[in-house]
């Protein structure tokens, strides 16, 4: 993979607002295009987006902080598993709630693992839970000791 592909990824992952990222190149190189950079120049700016936060994960995303915003995750599975969601993954789900609550909340975050309104993301899970009920989708998960 690529740096310029590694920094797009970063940008999205610790959701950087596309004025805040501009900035932040032009702060640690001076230009605020990774076209005009150097690999050097690059490498500084990914070491910056680690101190922000950016986690390289090997291609696969690191579970969510809150046990909520997970479970949001396994009913969107749930749900593309199913057939029911088309776009599987963190990338279906973010575009779900973009297109969903994203005109009633004024905002919604880039990625769902950065939500934190205990409410907002109840709402979510609301919805996704009566959308596997309409689906015929169980939603409850085995109990730890019914596990096998």
């Amino acid at each position: 993979m690529n740096l310029n592909t590694v920094i797009n990824i970063a940008k999205g992952q610790i959701g950087m607002a596309e004025d805040d990222y501009r900035a932040m190149l032009e702060r640690v190189t001076g230009k605020a295009s990774l076209k005009l950079m150097t690999d050097r120049q690059k490498t500084a700016v990914l070491d910056e987006m680690k101190r922000m936060g950016f986690q390289k994960t090997g291609g696969k995303r690191a579970p969510a902080a809150r046990r909520d915003v997970r479970y949001c995750h396994v009913l969107w599975g749930l749900l593309h598993k199913a057939g029911v969601a088309n776009v599987a993954g963190a990338k279906g789900l973010n575009a779900f709630i973009r297109s969903r609550y994203g005109a009633a909340w004024g905002a919604v975050p880039i990625d769902i693992d950065r939500m934190t309104d205990a409410k907002q993301i109840s709402t979510v899970i609301e919805a996704l839970q009566a959308w596997c009920k309409r689906h015929n989708i169980p939603t409850e998960l085995p109990r730890e000791g019914d596990r096998k």
